[in-house]
């Protein structure tokens, strides 16, 4: 056993060394330069500047870049919260790792069934808004668009981590262009001075008003929602060289540069537009055409759908992870197990759990209206972000070797009161449908799992990483 091993376990977390699935497993061969590339992905930067920074716009006026760093301050927090789990549980298995090897195996496991819900959901949302930034070029069917780019992001997943790092890089490359294009031609239009951003007012399209506290709290939510996606470098853990230092590294760093490529151009078009009246109703293309014309703006709108495409491959890798990890971990009968935990023989991925990922999302791209499902999956983020925070302040009951973040226990409770706030503020409906998520979880874990708690649910805390 290295020394870098973590602390024993609490007496209901079996440990899964000796009781995972058989295979080889995973490798660590991702660098941290290699895991930066993949999470910022994930974070996909160009395409949240370009598809929800315009309703942030729109509600927040001038004071949309108040709001983002607030948003960016409170991500901080969280990104702190993984940080320190993760670098304490470098497993594939992500938030339910973590969570099981500080809460328990049944907080682990009600945490994974929350997670789960926006593995296959967010992916197809997100692909669905391809045809819709390829409009200026090509008619595309939105629907078959999805799809598609669903079943070439599933293509992409099953070729080794590292090649995978190497083509989400280059197309990351494409979409910082197209923000760094937006930055220089908002600041080099600009039509008032740096004070407008803290001077803020709000607009209705027709008239302005003050900026206030109770404005900025009404877009919080959408502000952290728009930075997400840093995390998945916890999910990456597993497959990273020396995880106990670079997760951190690697979570910090990303939400670092996908906050720059996000905050930096929606500040140069606060002061660019035309009229602060335009941030009510306009979008990006829009205010790109009227700085430079609409071939200029029809290349960025191919930047943001490669945007896209790339944030859709990266969740299709960080998602299958997740469910190779509870196979490996035992979470379902063997036959189902055996198939899961499969790895390629050539690029050693886990081939079944990406088509268990990305089939099923091109088909609910192409057949669903799964758009609607957003606000369920909001409030998904929001409560696995605060259980991740509970764990955190639990997570130095018994000491540890990985990364302690600063300012604890003040960090988790940031976060515990920032995303709680969110959370209230969150429809009734969608609330009530997590609260059943979690009833037939939590039926599952009691029927299934508890009684054979000596053979499945075993969660691999990768002690020897």
């Amino acid at each position: 056993m290295s020394t870098l091993s973590g602390p024993t376990e609490s007496p209901d977390v079996a440990t899964a060394s000796d009781a995972a699935a058989d295979g080889p497993g995973l490798k660590p061969v991702l660098t941290l330069t290699a895991a930066i590339l993949l999470t910022l992905s994930c974070v996909t930067p160009a395409s949240s500047l370009f598809i929800i920074v315009p309703e942030l716009l729109a509600s927040q006026g001038s004071g949309v870049v108040m709001t983002l760093l607030v948003g960016v301050l409170i991500s901080a927090a969280v990104g702190a919260c993984y940080a320190e789990l993760g670098t304490r549980t470098p497993s594939s298995g992500g938030e339910y790792a973590m969570v099981t090897h500080t809460l328990g195996r049944a907080a682990g496991w009600l945490t994974f069934a929350l997670t789960s819900a926006t593995l296959i959901v967010i992916p197809p949302v997100i692909a669905l808004g391809t045809a819709d930034y390829l409009a200026p070029i090509v008619g595309l069917d939105r629907a078959t668009t999805g799809a598609v780019v669903m079943l070439l992001a599933t293509a992409t997943g099953v070729l080794d981590i590292k090649s995978n790092a190497y083509v989400t890089g280059l197309f990351l490359i494409v979409e910082t262009v197209a923000a760094s294009a937006v930055a220089w031609l908002g600041f080099s239009h600009a039509e008032r001075g740096v004070d407008t951003l803290w001077h803020a007012q709000v607009t209705d399209g027709s008239s302005l008003s003050p900026f206030t506290a109770g404005v900025l709290l009404s877009g919080l939510a959408i502000a952290i929602f728009t930075c997400s996606g840093f995390t998945t470098a916890t999910y990456l853990a597993e497959e990273m060289v020396a995880p106990r230092r670079n997760v951190k590294l690697a979570v910090m760093g990303s939400l670092a540069l996908g906050a720059a490529i996000i905050v930096i151009p929606t500040a140069a078009t606060v002061l660019g537009v035309g009229s602060l009246n335009e941030l009510a109703t306009g979008t990006f293309p829009d205010y790109v055409t009227e700085w430079a014309g609409s071939r200029t703006s029809a290349a960025i709108s191919v930047g943001i759908a490669i945007a896209i495409l790339n944030a859709v491959i990266v969740m299709v890798i960080q998602n299958s992870r997740v469910v190779y990890a509870t196979a490996r971990d035992r979470a379902w009968p063997d036959v189902v197990n055996a198939a899961l935990a499969r790895l390629h023989p050539r690029f050693g991925s886990p081939v079944m759990a990406t088509v268990v990922i990305g089939v099923p999302g091109a088909l609910m791209a192409w057949l669903m209206d799964i758009e609607a499902l957003l606000g369920i999956t909001s409030v998904i983020l929001g409560a696995v972000y605060l259980v991740v925070a509970i764990a955190a302040l639990f997570v130095r009951r018994t000491p540890h070797a990985g990364w302690k973040m600063p300012l604890w226990p003040v960090t988790p409770i940031l976060v515990i009161v920032g995303v709680g706030y969110a959370l209230q503020q969150s429809a009734m409906k969608d609330l009530l449908a997590v609260g059943a998520l979690m009833l037939i979880a939590a039926a599952y874990y009691v029927a299934y799992l508890r009684p054979r708690s000596e053979t499945h649910f075993l969660v691999d805390d990768r002690s020897d990483a």
